[in-house]
């Protein structure tokens, strides 16, 4: 029971079971998941029937099962990005209204930032919007997120220039980025120094996934210059894993 709500132990117990299947892979029989839930072989049966029915499963032969074509479908509709965005959007309110600046979210797609939260009682004023893609080398956010792709495709990244001089503080020479992206990693948050816009500053950090990965990145800018204040650095990080436990944390 969570709030008051009574949960229903039947839905329950047939959602344990699906998991069950599709962790399994397709190896084992019903039977032997039945075993390894400890329940009843003839419940685990009813229940499968009920679910190969509704087509979140299907029967693949052997007593052995894998993912419906239902259930594909409802998968092929989650953007985990997307997600992520709408439990960020409250917490990064609640970050901008606090220190009077700009918190946004954005994810990297083809070497570019795509920003999918904005937000902010000056957001308006800021040129970024929901949905628009930026280059990634002369941003904060940008910064954090290459900063942690693989090694290999940091390096093409870097190789892939020209890096064009938005304003005179835009880093462009290719060892530099390279240098920069460096220190990022090794710090856990990017300084945008007026490199986007000469009047804007800002601080981003990663947001990571249950693997460990990082899956996007947050920010938040003001107008001036700016530095790595420690009270936004923490700020940003505390925020950062409020966002990470309420997309992975496990149900309780």
């Amino acid at each position: 029971m969570r709030n008051g709500t009574p949960t229903l132990s039947a839905t329950s117990r047939a959602l344990a079971m699906l998991e069950a299947v599709i962790a399994d892979g397709g190896l084992s029989t019903v039977s032997a998941l039945a075993r390894a839930q400890g329940i009843p072989s003839a419940t685990a049966h009813r229940q499968i029937a009920t679910l190969v029915a509704e087509g979140f499963l299907a029967p693949m032969g052997g007593g052995r099962h894998h993912a419906g074509p239902r259930l594909r479908a409802m998968l092929g509709k989650v953007d985990d990005r997307q997600v992520m965005a709408h439990a960020a959007a409250p917490l990064l309110h609640r970050l901008a209204i606090r220190f009077g600046g700009v918190a946004q979210m954005g994810t990297l797609e083809n070497d570019m930032v795509t920003y999918r939260v904005k937000t902010g009682e000056n957001a308006g004023e800021l040129f970024t919007r929901v949905a628009m893609q930026l280059e990634a080398y002369c941003s904060g956010m940008g910064k954090v997120l290459l900063a942690h792709l693989p090694v290999r495709e940091r390096e093409a990244y870097l190789a892939g220039g020209p890096f064009v001089a938005l304003t005179p503080n835009t880093i462009t020479d290719p060892v530099d980025l390279a240098r920069e992206l460096a220190c990022v990693a090794d710090q856990g948050y990017a300084l945008d120094r007026g490199e986007i816009a000469a009047d804007l500053s800002c601080i981003a950090v990663p947001v990571h996934q249950a693997d460990g990965s990082v899956a996007a990145a947050i920010s938040l800018s003001r107008i001036g210059p700016g530095g790595a204040d420690p009270r936004i650095v923490k700020a940003l990080r505390d925020t950062a894993r409020a966002i990470e436990r309420a997309c992975h944390s496990p149900p309780a």
